[in-house]
């Protein structure tokens, strides 16, 4: 039985991994999460006792960090502060966690010696123009946009630094906009379905026209445990569903399932520095792994999502008040 640190496992992406780790192998988890704002223990709810240990703690204390690595026999790594607008409006708390952070975690990994995967962004890559062609691939230069994709780069660069300098076992995934359960109200997806249910309308910055490409979390949850337990040490490997979707084609297909006129959003100023389009190319991932996304169908997967959210409300109203008078106050009401 592996004993797997997984930190930033009561967040969106790192609950659903957590998730997915109990039901498709018999490791035993322990979890290391902050509790900020946008994590949540409920997330959790439902992970068998006897499988899952709960510790609440900052992946930037390098004593309880040593702890737990020293327990250990991967580490997979999701803690970050990740939204674009908060990063504008408060950077250091961006840098403290995804860039001294991550650092925290690599001198552990270097003490014990222990296997370590860094989750990061396609945001790193800054943005391609929304005629192209082209996709990211893992020799794509990094030319960070905000302050969260700067730091998220800075932490890549950190763990390709110590696994040469100092011959940490690491790897590292990028991966493009992740959705599904468990997702905190303030990103897109979520806001917009939730903004439905409440009988408000769904925002659109600028007008609507930034491309994302799109992959549900059980997908991303699946390559992160193959390139766990088969990437090649010091690889970096891109994530993808090939789900490029506009802003507005992802509103108007929600209002279209949840049974709403296509029009029936706002446009609002769009944000500082706003990447045009993301798109990442995971062939490399495709072929060393025979690994392909069970959500092809974007639609499906975002059914499925809506139908989540409509029945968990438990989950996210409590958050979605504040959230909104957040929104509000910048003006982007």
């Amino acid at each position: 039985m592996r004993r797997v640190l997984v930190t930033g496992g009561a967040g969106f992406m790192g609950s659903n991994f957590v998730r997915y780790l109990i039901d498709h192998t018999d490791d035993h988890v322990t979890v290391l999460d902050r509790l900020t704002y946008a994590a949540n223990r409920g997330s959790l709810d439902g992970v068998p006792d006897e499988r899952l240990i709960f510790v609440q703690g900052d992946v930037g204390d390098a004593a309880a960090v040593d702890e737990l690595f020293a327990g250990s026999d991967a580490v997979v790594h999701f803690a970050a502060e990740s939204h674009n607008d908060n990063s504008l409006n408060d950077p250091r708390s961006f840098l403290d966690t995804n860039v001294v952070g991550t650092y925290t975690l690599l001198e552990a990994a270097r003490r014990h010696g222990t296997r370590l995967h860094h989750v990061s962004t396609d945001e790193v890559f800054g943005d391609l123009e929304l005629n192209d062609a082209a996709k990211f691939t893992e020799s794509s230069p990094y030319n960070p946009s905000s302050p969260y994709s700067a730091t998220k780069a800075s932490s890549d660069l950190l763990v390709r630094a110590w696994r040469r300098s100092f011959g940490v076992r690491a790897t590292i995934s990028n991966c493009s906009n992740n959705y599904g359960p468990y997702q905190h109200v303030e990103k897109f997806i979520p806001r917009q379905i939730t903004n439905v249910l409440r009988g408000l309308r769904p925002k659109l910055y600028g007008r609507g026209e930034n491309v994302r490409d799109w992959i549900h979390v059980d997908d991303h949850s699946s390559a992160v445990l193959r390139i766990l337990e088969n990437g090649e040490i010091g690889e970096t490997y891109l994530i993808g569903a090939d789900g490029e979707r506009s802003n507005r084609e992802v509103v108007e297909m929600i209002l279209e399932v949840m049974g709403q006129p296509l029009d029936a959003y706002d446009l609002v100023s769009d944000r500082a520095g706003h990447d045009l389009r993301y798109a990442v190319d995971s062939t490399k991932l495709r072929e060393e792994f025979d690994w392909a996304p069970r959500y092809r169908d974007f639609e499906a997967g975002l059914r499925a999502t809506i139908d989540w959210y409509r029945d968990n409300e438990w989950w996210w109203a409590p958050a979605k008040d504040a959230t909104e008078a957040l929104y509000a106050a910048r003006g982007q009401v």
